[in-house]
């Protein structure tokens, strides 16, 4: 029986992101999806989603 089979491979290095430097969420501070010369309020996927809620509720 070959042992090689039944070995558990390395797990894979996480990936790197090359990307630009992201800007910071205007409310949570995370990075966001946009870059940092992004002009206006840039908000993460997670309050732009919050705040899309807010605005669509409000009568």
């Amino acid at each position: 029986m070959d042992d090689a089979y039944c070995e558990t491979p390395a797990p894979a290095p996480a990936p790197v992101d090359a990307g630009p430097p992201y800007a910071e969420c205007v409310l949570c501070r995370q990075p966001t999806e946009h870059p940092e010369s992004a002009k206006g309020a840039t908000l993460c996927p997670v309050c732009a989603w919050q705040e899309a809620g807010r605005t669509a509720c409000s009568g």
